[in-house]
């Protein structure tokens, strides 16, 4: 829920990365260093164009971080039921369920990072 909050607060980068900055981090070292884009470059641009409904500025800075957005904010009502109930809302979580999941968006990202490294 926090990252959500964060992201309601950070005003996207036009560029589509660079928003992080915003929270007094310095430029990406990779950038800076290479002048080619880390795995998770964009990312946070990406939260704060998806926490305002920019669903294609989200996905052009970054897939991943887009796909990690919208898990969280699907997520925060669902735990906060569950907990509020005292048990999973809709039968009990498989244990599997979470690592497939953080598979898939992490190799979603390592897909995107060589696609852009390629393109550049």
């Amino acid at each position: 829920m926090v990252p959500l909050v964060v992201a309601c607060l950070l005003e996207p980068d036009p560029r589509g990365r660079g928003t992080h900055q915003q929270l007094g981090l310095p430029p990406c070292s990779i950038v800076v260093l290479f002048g080619r884009p880390c795995p998770t470059c964009g990312m946070t641009t990406a939260w704060a164009n998806v926490v305002r409904g920019r669903w294609a500025a989200a996905f052009r800075a970054h897939v991943g971080g887009a796909l990690l957005c919208l898990l969280d904010a699907a997520a925060v009502p669902w735990l906060l039921v569950s907990a509020m109930r005292g048990r999973w809302l809709g039968g009990a979580v498989p244990g599997i369920a979470g690592p497939w999941i953080a598979v898939v968006v992490a190799l979603v990202t390592l897909v995107e990072w060589i696609w852009r490294l390629c393109s550049t």
